[in-house]
Formats: C-alpha cells, sequence, structure tokens
C-alpha cells in the first residue's frame, strides 16, 4: 500500500513539472521603417500561450526610457492571446534600436524582443541634401 501511495506522488509531481505554459510571438521584431517625428509610436507584440497552465508575464522593461511597454494585468490562459504594448517617443529624431526583455512563467522565462526603424524630421534638410539642390541649381 505504501509502494503504491508512492507511486501515485511521484507521478503527480511529475505531471506537474511536464505541466508549462509557452509564449509564442506573432514576431518578436517590429519594423517602425521611416516615420516622421511626432508620429504615432504606439505598436503592438502579439502572442499566444501554447502551453497548458496560465502563462503570467511579471514583468516587462525596455532599454531606455524613450520606450514605454505594458503589459497584460491578467493570467492568459491556455490557448488564448494577449498583447505588449510598445510605445516609442517619436519625438526622438534618430533611428530607433531598442529592445524589450518580457518576463514570465513561461518554458522559456526571458524573451528579448526589438523594434527598429527612422525618425525623422522633415522641416530639416539635411547638409547632403542643400549640397545637391545647390550643384542642380547651378
Amino acid at each position: 500500500m505504501k509502494q503504491l501511495i508512492t507511486i501515485l506522488f511521484i507521478g503527480l509531481i511529475s505531471f506537474g513539472v511536464n505541466a508549462q505554459a509557452k509564449i509564442e510571438f506573432k514576431a518578436e521584431t517590429i519594423d517602425y521603417g521611416t516615420i516622421e517625428k511626432g508620429a504615432d509610436g504606439v505598436r503592438t507584440f502579439e502572442f499566444t500561450n501554447t502551453g497548458d497552465e496560465p502563462l503570467i508575464i511579471s514583468n516587462v522593461k525596455s532599454s531606455c526610457g524613450c520606450t514605454v511597454p505594458s503589459k497584460p494585468k491578467d493570467p492568459i490562459m491556455p490557448g488564448e492571446t494577449g498583447e505588449i504594448i510598445v510605445k516609442y517617443d517619436t519625438n526622438r529624431v534618430n533611428p530607433i534600436r531598442k529592445t524589450i526583455t518580457v518576463m514570465s512563467n513561461a518554458k522559456t522565462p526571458t524573451v528579448a524582443l526589438k523594434i527598429k526603424g527612422l525618425v525623422i524630421d522633415p522641416s530639416k534638410v539635411s547638409l547632403l541634401d542643400k549640397k545637391e539642390k545647390s550643384v542642380m541649381e547651378q
């Protein structure tokens, strides 16, 4: 009888170890392309919990203060989808190369998402453009 109870107990423990949440992103990189200063900087990373346990996103952080990510508040049940929303400050005229780190209870507990692109200011003309324009006028 003790052996039967021991075998059942070990079986339950091993079943619990195998049950896990799994996070699968539709895309792990979002390319903003070339956008103008002040444009909408909000983008969404969509994901699905492909595991068999509820997925809990414990923390989402960015590599700098110009990018603000937000995570789902509630657990994502198996088979359900969720979103990580990222807002980049498009008032910064520069190339975009940022990493958003997602931490969860998934089989892969840390996932690095990336955003990239270029923010331009159409009201400013580069020195190269000015030089080309003056050469053409001559």
